[in-house]
Formats: structure tokens, sequence, C-alpha cells
């Protein structure tokens, strides 16, 4: 099989030859930029750079020879764009790795060690010394909703998230992005048997907490359904243009539309299953419509925490894949969750828990927990290997090599 075939098979609940891996096909199965240095010296591999695509997460950018090197199947067609050595600059990480950011990202550091990201004078985000993540400090709605929601786009792109946002769409506003993402995805789909993936996010209830705050928003959720709603009506606006844009421009091309929705906390998700059918559920189910009536793509969504209670929802408005699967949460067993949803939906993560045993263990326990998940999530299909969401910092490069060996 070829790496797309397998990806496919997988999504199809067909078992394919092996099982399909993903790194960094999406800012969810990633590896920190602190983490990918270490990899590559650990490897003796000299070549090449340690770009930070995604500068919210520090998350570097795998390489080709990474990629081929662990037998990844998938990719982000993200990477096309920033190819050029000007399209970055050198920079030092918390740890003293070398490493490069996008040109465009220019961060300012404080007297307290700390770095603030601001836009039109007005600071945005900001990471702690020695941090290795930027954190949201402005909140366009924090002292409640406005009238009108005319300015919605402009509000939003003070928010880290868009106005900090990863490849392709930091190029978003140039003039023919549009034609261009769709030249550079041909070009891609062209070049390489590997699975494509596309990052759309699209988020609803991660949008209301980043304009309003978590805290507030989570109230709102119970004592202003009306004000929610009316927010929730004006991002679905936004959201099925931009993805009208993005089905026409690629959707015959890529294989998988990744969406981003936070729905889940540790012990549970953030809300009662009636408030996310009532408020969520029939938007979402919008979104998966659009994008299967629009174009060839499976639909994807990243969300975090302890989310059982919400997968039959999930399923039934039209994802297919969920990610990162956190089998740490609550309800989140493996073996549950395959015996219970396997046959609707690809478990795209869950391959090897992050918080204990990637960071902790050592590389032959990594990759006994590694076949174990194995020998729970891959059999019929239904499971694309990856770790529960990103590969951070303190993850030492022996553990990330034994993960790969123990999937080989």
């Amino acid at each position: 099989m070829t790496p797309r075939e397998r990806i496919l098979a997988a999504i199809d609940h067909r078992e394919p030859d092996r099982v399909p891996v993903d790194l960094g096909s999406t800012p969810s199965s990633g590896i920190s930029g602190i983490a990918y240095a270490r990899l590559k010296i650990h490897l003796g591999e000299t070549r090449g750079h340690n770009r930070v695509y995604d500068v919210v997460q520090q998350l570097a950018q795998p390489e080709d020879f990474i990629l081929d090197r662990f037998a990844i199947d998938v990719v982000d067609i993200g990477r096309t764009f920033n190819t050029a050595d000007s399209d970055w600059y050198n920079v030092e990480l918390a740890d003293g790795s070398k490493a490069q950011y996008p040109a465009w990202f220019h961060p300012v550091l404080q007297s307290d060690g700390s770095w603030e990201a601001s836009v039109g004078g007005r600071v945005i985000a900001k990471m702690p010394p020695e941090g290795t993540f930027f954190d949201q400090t402005y909140f366009p709605y924090i002292d409640g909703y406005p009238d009108s929601f005319e300015n919605l786009s402009e509000e939003m792109g003070k928010i880290l998230w868009a106005a900090l946002v990863h490849s392709p769409w930091d190029h978003i506003s140039e003039p023919d992005f549009w034609q261009t993402l769709r030249s550079r995805t041909q070009q891609l789909r062209g070049s390489t048997d590997s699975a494509l993936m596309i990052v759309v996010g699209c988020n609803l209830f991660e949008w209301g907490s980043f304009l309003r705050r978590l805290d507030n928003f989570l109230m709102d959720l119970v004592a202003d359904q009306y004000n929610v709603e009316r927010l929730l009506d004006a991002l679905m606006e936004q959201h099925l243009s931009f993805l009208d844009k993005v089905c026409t421009a690629v959707g015959d091309l890529v294989d998988i539309a990744r969406f981003g929705d936070d729905l889940g906390m540790d012990q549970g998700p953030f809300m009662p299953p009636e408030i996310y059918e009532k408020l969520f559920k029939p938007r979402h189910a919008k979104l998966c419509d659009f994008v299967k009536k629009h174009s060839r793509m499976h639909t994807f969504i990243h969300t975090c925490g302890s989310i059982y209670e919400l997968l039959p929802d999930i399923i039934e408005a039209g994802f297919e894949i969920i990610n990162p699967v956190q089998t740490n949460a609550r309800n989140m067993e493996p073996a549950k969750l395959k015996a219970e949803f396997g046959k609707d939906l690809t478990f795209w993560g869950g391959g090897v828990d992050t918080r204990q045993v990637l960071n902790r263990a050592t590389p032959r326990e990594v990759k006994e927990h590694v076949k174990r998940r194995l020998e729970i999530f891959a059999p019929g299909g239904g499971f694309v290997f990856n770790t529960v969401h990103n590969i951070l910092p303190d993850v030492p490069p022996e553990n990330i090599v034994a993960m790969f060996e123990a999937v080989a």
C-alpha cells in the first residue's frame, strides 16, 4: 500500500498492511521545536533546519528526511509555503536550542525574560520566562457581547490563534492566495504518495472562549444562550464562506479536513451533552455536511479531554475522525472507546500517553506501552498512530525513537 492508501483504508475501517502513522500533519499531532532539535542531535542529523512553523505552540515542521525515517503517511499542505531561507530567521528557544521563526513573527523580549507579541500596538500574547508556548492575553468581548457582529473578523484577528497563525493561513491576505494554494497543493499531490491534510479550524466553542474568555463563555452557555447563539451564527457565516473557498481550491486534492474545538476537560466535557446537542451539534453538522457535499475530504475533529459523553452526538454530526484521543482522561480508556465507537470513528491518536509514559518511562517501557495500544486500536482499521497530542519539550529523544520502532 502507498501511504495515502494506508490512511484512506484506516478511515474506511479496513485494516491496512500496517498501522498508518502521523507526525506533524496538524498542530495537535506534532513535535515541539525543543524536542525536535534534541531528536535530530540524537539521530546525528545535521541537515536542514529547526523551523518553528506554529509559533503559538512552538511546534517544529518535521522535515522530509525525518518523515521518511519514521515512515510517516500524511502531510499538511501548509508545508508548501515558507519554503525559502528568506522566509525565516535564526532564534534560540528556551533551552538554548537553535531554531528559526517565520520572518513575520517578531516577539519582544521583556526585562523579566518573558516574550510579548503585539498586533497594532496591543499585546495579544505572552510567553513567560523559559516558557515553551504563548498564552492569550487579549479577549475582545470580555466585558460583554456587542450589539452587532459586523466587526467580528477584525476582532478575531486580534486573537493570537488568528494573528499568529501557522502556514498556509499566514499568507491568506496575499493576492491570489487561493490560486496559489491550489497550484502548490497540485504540485505536492504530484510529488508525494502521502495522504494530504488541511487544517481548517472552524472552531465554535473555542472561538467563544477566545472572544469572551473561558470563564465568561462557560457561564454564557447556561445563562445567556441568546447571545451565544448570535455569536455562533455570526461565526458560522464566516466559517461556511471560508469552507466554500477551501473546497473550491483544494477539495478535490486533499484527503482530510481538520476541524478543531476542544470540548473536554480531564474529568468530563465542558458542558452537558444537552447543551452540546442544542448549541453546537447542529452547527457542526452543517460544517461537516458542507465539506462532504462540496469536496471529497474526510472530516476530522481535534477535541481534547474527556469527550466520551459527547461522542454519539459528534458521530451523528458527521465527524469521521477524532484526535488526540486523550486516553488519560476520564472514560477515555482505549478498549472502551474501541469497543463502543470503533465501527463509527477513526481514532487518530491515543497511541502513547504523553503525560506519564512518553516523557517519563524508559525506552523499553515506551515500546511495551505502544504495542499494547496497537493491540487495542489497530484491529479492523479505524486507527492512525499518533501520540496523545504534541510531543512536548520534556520527551527524551530515545523515547521518540523507541515509540516509532514499536509501530514499525
